[in-house]
């Protein structure tokens, strides 16, 4: 689907540890492949950029502009500068990496240091479900996106479980801010 005739365009970021899976969780969605047949991609360097159109349920195109950060520490200063006019932000840990979960609140806190805390649409993205050597369980993920004020969706780009349904359902929550004049 073109760009062209797109009523919006709002800016995604995927924010979260070097090693979750945004680049997998990303181009899973941009491409619909799943990540079984493709390597470890390799880590991302500053950040890169994909997009997609896409058909809302309400008959709107919006372009997504998808920004693929990188999580290591040496790159924060060149990620920072892309959280300006985010509309929508997937922080992503990895469920079998604990130390990636307890991050989640200060990648959320310097989103909101840098933006506002209302103008950003938030969602916690568990990811690597499919693997069963779990270190951070549903429940717990769900009660610290509930106090951080955001939904919860696990996935897995390597099954492709809830892959669009996450970019879908920050999309969706972007579209109805915009409409109440949150956004």
């Amino acid at each position: 689907m073109e760009a062209a005739g797109c009523s919006y365009q709002f800016r995604i970021a995927l924010l979260g540890d070097a090693g979750v899976g945004k680049t997998s969780l990303l181009r899973c969605y941009v491409t619909g492949a799943q990540g079984a047949a493709e390597p470890d991609p390799e880590p991302t360097v500053g950040v890169e950029f994909y997009s997609r159109a896409l058909q809302l349920p309400a008959g709107l195109r919006v372009k997504l502009q998808l920004w693929d950060t990188a999580g290591q520490e040496c790159f924060r200063c060149i990620t920072r500068s892309f959280y300006r006019n985010m509309v929508g932000v997937l922080l992503v840990f990895d469920v079998t990496n604990r130390e990636s979960f307890e991050h989640i609140q200060a990648w959320h806190q310097e989103v909101v240091s840098t933006q506002g805390p209302d103008k950003v649409v938030f969602l916690l993205v568990g990811h690597k479900c499919d693997l069963s050597t779990r270190c951070v369980s549903s429940q717990e993920a769900e009660e610290l996106a509930a106090s951080l004020g955001m939904g919860f969706m696990e996935t897995s780009a390597k099954s492709n479980c809830n892959v669009d349904l996450a970019f879908n359902t920050v999309t969706s929550a972007i579209e109805q801010a915009l409409q109440q004049g949150d956004i």
